[in-house]
């Protein structure tokens, strides 16, 4: 899913500051992480969750696709934690 050209929508910049996600940690996470889930019914792009480590620690990106301008678009990114999240980050608890 990683394009060269990023968008940071002002909500995914509020949080990763929030969070101490960078830019980098993100970037990392798009070249090397999991795709988990995907919401191909998403406007106005699909996007998709993609599992991502940076060190021991686990980071989940939401990113969508603009395919017509070849541009990833960052929705938000977080640190998937264990009272939402499997062992492995990887599915949802049914709490």
């Amino acid at each position: 899913m990683s394009s060269e050209r990023l968008i940071f929508r002002v909500h995914a910049i509020r949080r990763m500051f929030e969070r101490r996600i960078t830019e980098q940690d993100v970037r990392h996470v798009l070249d090397n992480g999991e795709i988990i889930e995907d919401y191909p019914d998403d406007t106005p792009y699909p996007s998709r969750l993609i599992l991502g480590w940076c060190g021991r620690r686990p980071l989940h990106v939401v990113a969508a696709y603009n395919a017509d301008e070849n541009t990833t678009i960052i929705i938000t990114a977080y640190e998937p934690g264990p009272q939402r999240w499997d062992e492995t980050f990887r599915t949802r608890s049914a709490t």
